[in-house]
């Protein structure tokens, strides 16, 4: 969710320069099941506009309606949805309501937080009913310094405390640059990913040709900087070129990615992998396990829309620890418990 979090600041900030007050809706308790969990989040600007959801927008109207006098008073406070019976989802949301009023020392820490690719804890005070209670709200702790969201004075810390750890923003290193990768870039992008794209030196190609990409990078295997590549990190080798794939597999072969893909059939991987091996015989067991190949979970994707679509699941499952299957067939809970 840190994707998420990071868009509502952006875009707060840029209400603010543009004169516009801004209001954070953060569910942050639940009774029963919903169609999110708490941790979610959604923006709420003065002049009507709306950032994120936190719900699959049956909720949001409520939240807008009720956010009204957050913007009059400025006073933050709690509000329910009860989606027993107007959803059939057998679940009551607890919703804090806080107008945004962080100052620059916030903004410079928190971005030079993301480029740093550290962690950051995300403390919601709250009380599990409707209504205002003084120090309800949300702070932002980078490292040892809280931030205030919201307040000028400090949390209550005998209210309710929803905290969440929100690590790096998860990042996908596309190598190749034909048109496969245009189309796992731009679906890697929507799931909110910050996508690299490292091209040969002879490719003429720039950043504008990859929707959603973050940047792209021109360089030989040889020469790729790896220092920014650890656990919230996955690569997808798209060169089609089995020397190149071998040399970017040894370059990468001291990093500790979440995972890599590779095109091609599994008579391909497990040559590539022989001939890793060979060059790199001191290359560690959990480099090895984080190689997938051929990339993709079998959902019989035939063009390379779909083939981007497949890859994004693994990942996703691989990050998440599941093994896939049909919702149909999971008994339980379908979301984690935060």
């Amino acid at each position: 969710m840190t994707h998420e979090f990071k868009h509502i600041i952006v875009k707060s900030i840029q209400a603010k320069s543009n004169g516009f007050k801004s209001v954070l809706a953060s569910v942050v308790d639940l009774d029963g099941s919903s169609y999110r969990q708490p941790g979610v989040r959604m923006l709420i600007l003065e002049n009507g506009a709306m950032v994120g959801a936190v719900s699959g927008g049956c909720v949001e109207k409520e939240v807008i309606l009720q956010a009204q006098s957050v913007f009059e008073t400025g006073i933050s406070k709690m509000m329910t949805y009860d989606g027993r019976y107007r959803l059939g989802c057998e679940g009551v949301l607890y919703i804090l309501l806080e107008e945004i009023t962080f100052e620059t020392p916030f903004e410079t820490a928190f971005f030079e937080c993301l480029k740093n690719r550290k962690s950051f804890e995300v403390i919601s005070k709250y009380e599990k009913e409707e209504g205002i209670f003084e120090g309800v709200g949300t702070e932002v702790k980078i490292g040892n310094t809280p931030f205030s969201i919201s307040n000028k004075t400090s949390l209550n810390v005998k209210c309710l405390t929803f905290s969440q750890t929100m690590p790096p923003c998860f990042k996908l290193l596309i190598i190749g640059a034909e048109h496969d990768a245009v189309q796992l870039c731009k679906y890697a992008a929507s799931t909110g990913w910050e996508v690299t794209i490292v091209a040969g030196v002879s490719e003429a190609k720039t950043v504008d040709y990859f929707e959603g990409a973050n940047n792209l990078i021109t360089t030989t295997p040889e020469d790729l900087d790896t220092l920014s590549i650890d656990i919230h990190t996955a690569v997808v080798l798209m060169t089609h070129n089995f020397a190149y794939d071998l040399r970017y597999l040894v370059a990468l072969a001291e990093t500790s990615p979440n995972y890599i893909g590779l095109l091609g059939p599994t008579k391909r991987r497990e040559d590539l992998l022989s001939q890793l091996i060979e060059y790199c015989p001191e290359i560690s067991e959990k480099f090895l396990e984080s190689i997938h190949g051929p990339a993709g979970l079998d959902i019989g994707s035939e063009t390379p829309q779909e083939i981007a679509i497949s890859i994004v699941s693994e990942i996703l499952a691989v990050t998440r620890n599941r093994n896939p299957k049909s919702l149909n067939q999971k008994t339980g809970r379908i979301h984690q418990k935060q």
